[in-house]
C-alpha cells in the first residue's frame, strides 16, 4: 500500500514538474480577439450614452466591473476546454501553473478596487492606470509558460498604466477610451501571438 502511495505521489510530482516547465497553449486566440473587439465597442458605447462616467468614476468602475467579469468567464471557459485539447491529461496542472502565475495581480487588483470604493472615493480616478499596471505585472509573470513575444504586451499594459495616470492625475476624469484601447489592444495583441505560434509549430 505504501509503494503504490509512493507511486502515486511521484506521479503527481513528475506532472507537477511538467506543467511548471511546458508552455501553457490553453488560451484560445478566437475568444481572446473577442474579448478585445469587446472591451473597445463597449468603451464606444459609454462614451456616446454614459459620457457622463467620465467624471461619475463609480458608474465607470461599475461599467468596467462588469465588462471584466463577462471578459473573465468567456476566457476561463475557452481556455479550459483549449486546454484540454492542447495538454491532455495535463491540462489541470496546467491550468493550475498558470492561475499560479496570474491570479495574484488579478486578486491585488481587486482588493485595490474595493479598498478605494470604500475608503478613498477621491482617488477612484487612478484605478485605470493601476488596473493597467496589475494586469502587465500578471502579464510579466506569465511570461516563462508563454511565447516570448508575450512579455511585449506586457510592456504595452505598463505604458498604457503610467499613461492613464499621467492624463487623468490632472483632471482627475477618465475617457471610456483608457479601459477600451489598452485592453483591446493587448487581447488582440495576445491572439495574434499565439496563433502566429501555432502556424509556426504547424509548419
Amino acid at each position: 500500500m505504501r509503494d503504490l502511495e509512493r507511486a502515486l505521489t511521484d506521479i503527481s510530482t513528475i506532472r507537477e514538474q511538467l506543467a511548471q516547465s511546458t508552455e501553457f497553449r490553453g488560451y484560445a486566440p478566437a475568444t481572446l480577439a473577442s474579448t478585445g473587439a469587446f472591451a473597445l465597442v463597449i468603451a464606444a458605447a459609454q462614451a456616446h450614452w454614459l459620457p457622463e462616467s467620465a467624471t461619475n468614476m463609480r458608474l465607470f468602475v461599475a461599467v468596467w466591473a462588469v465588462t471584466a467579469a463577462v471578459c473573465v468567464v468567456a476566457i476561463a471557459i475557452a481556455t479550459v476546454n483549449q486546454s484540454r485539447l492542447e495538454h491532455g491529461g495535463l491540462a489541470t496542472a496546467m491550468l493550475q501553473a498558470a492561475l499560479e502565475q496570474f491570479l495574484p495581480a488579478v486578486i491585488a487588483g481587486g482588493l485595490l478596487t474595493v479598498a478605494l470604493l470604500e475608503l478613498a472615493s477621491g482617488d477612484l480616478w487612478m484605478l485605470p492606470g493601476l488596473w493597467h499596471t496589475f494586469f502587465a505585472l500578471g502579464v510579466f509573470a506569465s511570461c516563462r509558460f508563454l511565447p516570448r513575444a508575450t512579455f511585449m504586451v506586457g510592456v504595452w499594459y505598463l505604458a498604457c498604466g503610467l499613461v492613464c495616470l499621467g492624463l487623468a492625475a490632472q483632471t482627475h476624469a477618465n475617457s471610456p477610451w483608457a479601459m477600451g484601447i489598452p485592453y483591446g489592444v493587448g487581447h488582440l495583441l495576445v491572439a495574434v501571438i499565439t496563433q502566429q505560434r501555432r502556424h509556426a509549430e504547424r509548419a
